[in-house]
Order: C-alpha cells, then structure tokens, then sequence
C-alpha cells in the first residue's frame, strides 16, 4: 500500500508539472552530463575533480564555445575548476553562476547501492551529489549549450565556474584559489549559487527559497594538561573530568536569540505557508517575541539554529595507556556563528560557560566574516516572477543558511550571491552528505527550467 501511494503521488507530481520543464531534448543533454558527474569519483579526499573539469571544457569546445573562453586549472592538477563565458553585449555586468563538483566522501557498504552508479529508480536519481552539488553543475552547462544553440544574446556575460572542494575547504578550494589567482576570470555583479532548495511537504510545493547569507563557520579547541600518574592512585585533578565539567556546563548553555534583516523576513514569510497556532507563533517570532522564540527553538533545532550561534561538541581526544592517569583530554568544538556575531565574542562565551581556568580554549579555525548580501529588488522580482508562473502560490523565501557554501568567499570579496536551485526536496528527507542520497526526477527537471528562465530574466533587460 505505501508503495502504490508513493507511485500515485509521484504520478501525479508529473502529471501536475509536466509544461514546467523544457524540450525533450533538453533534458536528455542535461541528464547525460548528470550521469557523467555522478559516476565520477570526486571526493574530498579519495577523488578529483579535474576529470570532471576536463570533460565539460570538452563538451563546451564541442559546442562552439571558443578554447579561448574556457579555463581548467586549480591548486593542485588532481583539484582543477573549470571556468567558461558566454559573451552577452556588455550592455551590464556579467552574472556568476556558480557550482561545486567535489561530494561528500561516500562509502559502498553504508548505502543500498553503489554511490557512484547513476541509478533511476521510482521517480528519483539516486548517487552521490545528486543534490550537493551536481545537479546544479551539471544544469548550467545543458542550459549553457542550449542558450548558444538557440542564439540567445544575453545583455551581459555569463560566466559558469564548477568549482573543487567546497566540501572540504582548505588551500584547495576552488572559488578561494580562483579569487586569489584569476579573480578576472569570475568577477561579476552578482552571483548565483546553491544555498536555496524548494520545499516539499506531504507531496506538496510549499516554498523556493533563496539563500543570501550563512552563518560564521569556526572550531575551538578545548584541552586540559597535567602530570598525570599511576590509575592505582587516582587524584581529583584529572583532565578528563576537567575538561568533562566544561562539556557538560556547555551543554546546557545557550547562546543568546538574535534575528538579522534576513531571520526576520524568512520567519514572517513561513508564517504565510502555515495554519493556526503555528502561523502566529511564527508570526510573533519575526517580531522578535522571545517566549515564542524559544518554543519554536525547543521543538526544532532547524529553526533553533537560524536564531541562535550554537556550539556543539565534535571530536574527543585523551589519555595515553588504560593505566595511567591522563596528561591531556581535549575536545574540539564546532561553532555555527551568526553572521551579525564574531569569532571573538564566542571564545570569551565559551571561557565563561566553561569556567574552569584548567581547560585552555582557543580557536582552530577560523574562517572569517559571512557577511549577508543585499535583498537585490532585481533578483528577488526575477525569482518570484519566475517561480509564480511555474509554482503559483508557492512563497519564494528569503533564508539564511545555518551550514556553509563558498558563497561566503564571494561575499567577502564584494560579490553578493544568492543561493537558489528551484529544486524541490523533501523538508523532512533531506539526504545530502547522507546515505542514499538522491533527487526527484521532476524536480531535477524543473529546477532545469527554473535557472533557465531565472538566468535569461537576469541578463535580458526586454524581461525586466
């Protein structure tokens, strides 16, 4: 029974949607470059992403696109991005479109299926990256290609940059490196990245969002150091305990609620899409009524984290044999900071709930400032333009991301980016970096044609 169900929802999801993709042709271009990524290995650690560079550099030539407008390189040869332009007339600046093509590691006997096998299956493509973040990579190179077969002359540039490593971070990473190195190759006047899927609750579309900041990411390292001794005769100092009093002290701290600009709009637009109790509850939370704060915070650590900076507990460390009194134990701590808070407000919160002078605290990483990008009035109309005559009454919701993506490099370098797909996945099955990771056909197919539409609004001033 519940798989008839799962196939009637899944029919009628099609059937429902069918004029909301593009030609057959289309998508036939757009589901061969997403199998050839999905099947190529490109792990943060085990894999590369310069096949997968080097395969669409080919597919664009192949297309016309002149060698001269097309770049592969990167830190190392194993970490290469791949970088092309599409010439519009100048008339503006050009538009960034953004994606990675690193995954998540992903290990055979964890998952049903082999994770690097393109696999369709009841109305879903299953395998690593899937969603994060090779559909939409594999999206603006078909819409690419599509745009020159057609003839289409944009009002500005668009330049697609598939990037390595922004799972994994570090001197690798590709929109970091190419800022550094090759900065002409992707400046722009905006940019357009992941960062904002739509939603689907019960089988139904309920809001597309558009991701324009994130939190701070950051780790501290907790340690506590004596002599030790002989297990035979234990002493009350002992780092572990010391550093297991500070743990449980910060596990039961919270940080203090906060809303910006973007929390504020997100929490009064959801208020739009629920019913009853739960409407005003999130209608009050927008206003910045605490009490309804911390009920929302309390029954969904989601929303908890858009409110708040947390810091959670990650790895653990210690001792050096079973029959020794321990030297060292040492934790690392990783913090989701809020993007109006700072580094070093949180290691002084951090120091006073901890409160113990035997547990030195300091930061491990650090990577810097996650500004927010301007509620553009051009992207947003174009977002909900085109997300109204594919989704009508579907809410386009502006958010704030409690994880990260690169977008934060392009933002402190002065180019606002905007996370937004037009993908919709499950609010309550979300598998990116999980087990089984996969995507909804339609909705692959769809989000297609929404970044289609979304990009030609963007660089053609008779849409506007």
């Amino acid at each position: 029974m519940h798989k008839l169900l799962t196939i009637t929802f899944l029919s009628a999801l099609c059937c429902a949607a069918a004029e909301n993709t593009l030609s057959p042709a289309a998508r036939g271009l757009a589901r061969e470059i997403y199998k050839e990524m999905i099947e190529s290995k490109s792990g943060f650690t085990t894999g590369a992403t310069t096949p997968i560079a080097e395969s669409v550099a080919a597919r664009l030539k192949a297309a016309g696109f002149p060698a001269a407008d097309i770049y592969v390189g990167g830190a190392i040869p194993k970490k290469a991005n791949v970088v092309v332009r599409y010439h519009g007339t100048g008339a503006r600046k050009p538009i960034l479109l953004l994606a990675h093509i690193d995954v998540v590691e992903a290990l055979r006997e964890d998952w049903s299926f082999d994770p690097f096998v393109f696999l369709e299956k009841d109305g879903y493509f299953y395998g690593r990256g899937t969603s994060d973040d090779k559909a939409q990579a594999a999206v603006w190179v078909a819409n690419l290609i599509l745009m020159k077969q057609e003839g289409f002359k944009p009002d500005r540039d668009l330049i697609v940059a598939l990037t390595a490593d922004e799972e994994g971070g570090g001197p690798y990473n590709g929109v970091d490196w190419l800022l550094k190195n090759h900065r002409e190759l992707i400046e722009a006047e905006f940019c357009l990245n992941e960062g904002g899927r739509g939603q689907l609750v019960n089988g139904k579309r309920v809001s597309n969002e558009i991701g324009v900041g994130e939190k701070i990411y950051s780790n501290f390292r907790l340690e506590a150091r004596n002599k030790g001794g002989h297990s035979a005769r234990p002493v009350r100092d002992n780092a572990i305990y010391h550093l297991a009093g500070g743990l449980y002290r910060l596990s039961t701290f919270d940080f203090p609620l906060q809303l910006n600009d973007v929390t504020k709009a997100f929490f009064a637009q959801m208020a739009k899409i629920e019913t009853g109790e739960r409407s005003a509850r999130l209608t009050r939370v927008s206003r910045g009524d605490e009490a309804a704060m911390n009920e929302l915070g309390a029954t969904s650590p989601a929303m908890n984290a858009m409110m708040r900076t947390t810091c959670v507990a990650t790895q653990l460390e210690g001792g050096h044999a079973p029959n020794a009194l321990p030297q060292l134990a040492a934790a690392n701590v990783n913090c989701r900071i809020l993007p109006q808070d700072n580094v070093e407000n949180v290691l002084a919160t951090l120091k006073r709930v901890v409160a113990d002078d035997q547990v030195a605290i300091t930061i491990k990483l650090n990577e810097g400032a996650s500004p927010v990008s301007p509620l553009r009035p051009d992207v947003m109309k174009a977002v909900e333009r085109v997300g109204d005559t594919m989704w009508p009454g579907v809410i386009t919701l502006p958010t704030m991301a409690v994880g990260g993506s690169d977008g934060r490099y392009l933002r402190v370098a002065g180019i606002p980016t905007y996370g937004v797909q037009g993908f919709f996945i499950d609010r309550d099955d979300v598998r990116a970096h999980g087990r089984d990771e996969r995507m909804l056909m339609q909705s692959y197919y769809e989000g297609q044609k929404f970044l289609y539409e979304l990009v030609k609004t963007l660089s053609s001033s008779s849409r506007n």
